[in-house]
C-alpha cells in the first residue's frame, strides 16, 4: 500500500466536489459534513440531508465514497452515517414557533381528492422519519377526521405559559386539527367566512403544535376567505395543486395555482399532483385506463413550469381505506404507496430547493 497522509482539510477538499443534486451546490459549502473523524485508513463523516424523504441519498453516498478514494486513495475506508435535518422556510415569529414548513394543498374544484393526497402525503413522509401535522381548513367538508378515524373525537385544551392551548389529535404519528373537531359530525353549520377565518387562525395561535417538520394545511377547494387568512397569518413556504386529468379540473386548477402566483401573495407553488391519473382494477394490476383523460397534470404543470410532483391510480383500496379511517399509505399496496412515497419524495425535494434558493417567506400584507 502506498504511503498517503490524510487529514480532516484533506476530506473536506475532496468532498467540496461532491455536488447535492437538487440544490446545485457542493456538499462543503452547504454545510452538510459534519463530524469528520480520522482514523487508521479510515475516515468517518456524517451527511446532513435536507429532507429524511431524499430519494438521492445512495447517489449521494456513493459520490462521497468515490471522491475520497479518487481524491486521497482507494485504499481508506469510507463510513458515512446519514442523517437529516429539514430545511426551514419561514421567519421565526410568535406563531407555530416549532414549525419548520407550512405548505397549502389546494385544489380549483371539489371531488379531485385533495384530502385523501394530503392524508396520503402526510403518512408518507412521516413514513420516512419526519414530524408532521395536518389542519383540516376545508369548511364545506373537512373528510381528515374521518381519513383518519378520529370524527368522534375532541381536541383536550391544556394551560401553557398564561394561555389555553388546544392539543392537536395525534392518530397514527400525525397531529390533526380540523374545523370538523369544532362541530358534530351529523349537523350541519353554516360557516359564515370571518368565523371560519377565526377559527383557522385558533389553529395556529392556540395549537400546541409543538416541533414539526411539515404543516399541511388542507384547504377547500377554489379561491375563499380562508386562503386570504392562511397567507395572512403564517409565512407559507409553498402550495400543493391538486387536479384529475379531465379538461373542466384543470381549468379550474389554473385559477387555483393562479392565485398562489398574484403578486400581492406571491406563495411558491411547489409543484402539481395528478390524482386519479389512470383506473386500474385490483384483478388486472398491470393495466391502466385512462378514463378521465391522459397527461393533464402534466401540461398543468408544463404551462406554469412547476415540477408534476406524482401521479396517483384510482384504485378502490384508496378510497375504502379513506372510508375505513385509516389512509391508504398503511395498507401495503404496493402501486399505492409507490405514488404517494414518490409524490412526498418529491415534494421533500422541491421544499429543501425552495428554502435554499428563495427568500423565507413573508407573512402577507393586504388592505382588508
Amino acid at each position: 500500500m502506498g504511503e498517503f497522509t490524510v487529514n480532516k482539510e484533506k476530506v473536506l477538499q475532496a468532498l467540496s466536489t461532491v455536488e447535492e443534486p437538487d440544490l446545485k451546490k457542493d456538499l462543503v459549502t452547504l454545510g452538510m459534513i459534519q463530524d469528520v473523524e480520522i482514523g487508521v485508513n479510515q475516515v468517518r463523516f456524517t451527511v446532513v440531508l435536507t429532507t429524511p424523504a431524499c430519494p438521492l441519498k445512495e447517489l449521494i453516498r456513493r459520490n462521497c465514497v468515490a471522491a475520497i478514494h479518487d481524491l486521497i486513495s482507494p485504499d481508506i475506508e469510507v463510513i458515512i452515517n446519514l442523517t437529516a435535518n429539514v430545511t426551514t422556510s419561514r421567519q421565526t415569529g410568535p406563531l407555530l414557533p416549532g414549525v419548520k414548513n407550512v405548505i397549502a394543498v389546494a385544489s380549483g374544484k371539489g371531488g379531485v381528492g385533495k384530502s385523501t393526497v394530503t392524508a396520503n402525503l402526510a403518512m408518507a413522509l412521516h413514513r420516512s422519519g419526519a414530524k408532521v401535522g395536518i389542519i383540516d381548513a376545508d369548511i364545506f367538508g373537512p373528510s381528515i377526521p374521518v381519513m383518519f378515524g378520529v370524527e368522534h373525537m375532541q381536541p383536550t385544551i391544556t394551560p401553557k405559559n398564561g394561555k389555553n392551548l388546544i392539543n392537536p389529535i395525534r392518530q397514527y404519528g400525525i397531529k390533526l386539527m380540523s374545523i370538523g373537531f369544532l362541530t358534530p359530525p351529523e349537523s350541519a353549520v353554516v360557516w359564515r367566512g370571518p368565523m371560519a377565518s377565526q377559527a383557522l387562525k385558533q389553529f395556529f395561535a392556540d395549537t400546541d403544535w409543538g416541533d414539526l417538520d411539515y404543516l399541511l394545511i388542507d384547504l377547500p377547494p377554489g379561491t375563499s376567505d380562508i386562503h386570504i387568512t392562511l397567507v395572512q397569518t403564517v409565512p407559507v413556504a409553498g402550495a400543493v395543486i391538486v387536479t384529475t386529468p379531465q379538461k373542466v379540473a384543470l381549468a379550474d386548477a389554473i385559477k387555483g395555482l393562479s392565485m398562489f402566483r398574484q403578486p400581492q401573495i406571491n406563495v411558491p407553488v411547489l409543484g402539481v399532483v395528478e390524482n386519479m391519473a389512470w383506473f386500474t382494477p385490483e384483478e388486472l394490476p398491470d393495466h391502466q385506463y385512462h378514463i378521465f383523460g391522459k397527461g393533464g397534470g402534466q401540461l398543468l404543470a408544463d404551462k406554469f413550469d412547476v415540477p408534476l410532483l406524482g401521479q396517483v391510480p384510482l384504485v378502490q383500496g384508496i378510497r375504502e381505506a379513506g372510508d375505513d379511517g385509516r389512509p391508504a399509505f398503511m395498507n401495503q399496496n404496493e402501486m399505492v404507496n409507490d405514488a404517494f412515497r414518490n409524490a412526498s419524495e418529491a415534494l421533500a425535494r422541491q421544499v429543501a430547493i425552495r428554502n435554499a434558493e428563495k427568500v423565507k417567506t413573508q407573512v402577507v400584507e393586504m388592505d382588508s
